[in-house]
């Protein structure tokens, strides 16, 4: 039999030895429990919640100031060149083609928030680039206006012959200009060529400017001018032939850029725009951006050299 002491100290190992960890007896499915906790964000205090909205709508003004202009308003970072430099490049990158068929061409850029009032109007230039403008005048039978379009080179006027000759042939008009007397606007509406003359920007409206109460002054003012307006924050125009001297394109660009300033000093009132940059072109040159000056920086290359012939 043991004595006291050895049962002690059985019970005292016993006490001391790791205990044995138990398995992890494996559940079966259909006793594991159907409803599973799941953790929300909290809604957080009032001041987080009024901070997280501001932030959104930083992050919103953010995106749409970055698509507020047209790509066209940054200037660009290229050497800028004086005129003459330009022409002289540009004579010399269309060599070898036809110079009735060649160009020179205008681009102003303009800052201009989107959706925003566009530039537009008719400039008479110094130096016409070409004069094939057919002037159609919309006026009554056998009135004073109807005297005035004939004496001044109309190819096209009346009322109802002249509305049946559009309908009649809508894709061959004689015509590239359409102007309408105040007294006949109601004749033009009453008519719906809306669909026919609005694709082809042929319409006369108060806002273009030809509905007018004096044929005559209408028709001289057209008579070799240019329209031109703005269109996704720049104005492209051309302004002059290859064969012309650099005085002559030079006065083209002074009274175009002159009038384009104009126009948005007019619109100040409405929306702030600005000119950024004058870039001349041809049409198969490339682009030159203008630094204001008309000199060549060649002081072999005089003004006269590009005045002949190509």
């Amino acid at each position: 039999m043991a004595s006291v002491n050895q049962c002690i100290a059985s019970l005292a190992r016993l006490s001391i030895s790791a205990p044995i960890r138990p398995v992890n007896a494996t559940i079966p499915r259909f006793l594991a429990p159907s409803i599973v906790q799941t953790r929300c964000k909290s809604a957080g205090s009032m001041a987080m919640r009024a901070r997280e909205r501001e932030k959104e709508k930083l992050k919103k003004k953010r995106r749409q100031q970055r698509f507020k202009e047209y790509k066209y308003a940054t200037p660009s970072k290229e050497e800028q060149f004086s005129l003459c430099d330009a022409m002289r490049y540009l004579r010399a990158a269309e060599v070898g083609r036809p110079p009735s068929s060649v160009t020179y061409e205008l681009a102003l850029k303009i800052r201009t928030p989107k959706n925003s009032p566009v530039l537009r109007s008719r400039i008479r230039l110094p130096y016409p680039i070409k004069n094939d403008t057919r002037v159609a005048v919309i006026c009554k039978e056998g009135s004073g206006a109807m005297h005035d379009a004939r004496a001044s080179g109309a190819v096209a006027f009346g009322e109802e012959s002249l509305f049946e000759l559009i309908k009649a042939n809508p894709n061959k008009l004689p015509f590239n200009r359409l102007i309408c007397h105040v007294d006949s606007e109601p004749a033009l509406k009453k008519a719906g060529l809306g669909r026919i003359l609005g694709p082809k920007g042929l319409m006369p409206s108060l806002k273009t400017n030809t509905i007018t109460k004096s044929v005559k002054s209408l028709m001289h003012e057209m008579v070799g001018a240019e329209v031109y307006r703005e269109r996704i924050g720049a104005i492209r125009m051309p302004i002059g032939n290859i064969q012309f001297t650099p005085k002559m394109l030079a006065d083209n660009v002074k009274t175009l850029v002159t009038s384009v300033k104009e126009n948005i000093v007019n619109l100040e009132d409405k929306v702030k725009k600005d000119l950024v940059e004058v870039v001349l072109t041809s049409t198969n040159g490339p682009g030159f951006s203008l630094n204001g000056g008309f000199n060549p920086t060649d002081e072999r290359i005089q003004p006269a050299h590009l005045s002949t012939a190509m």
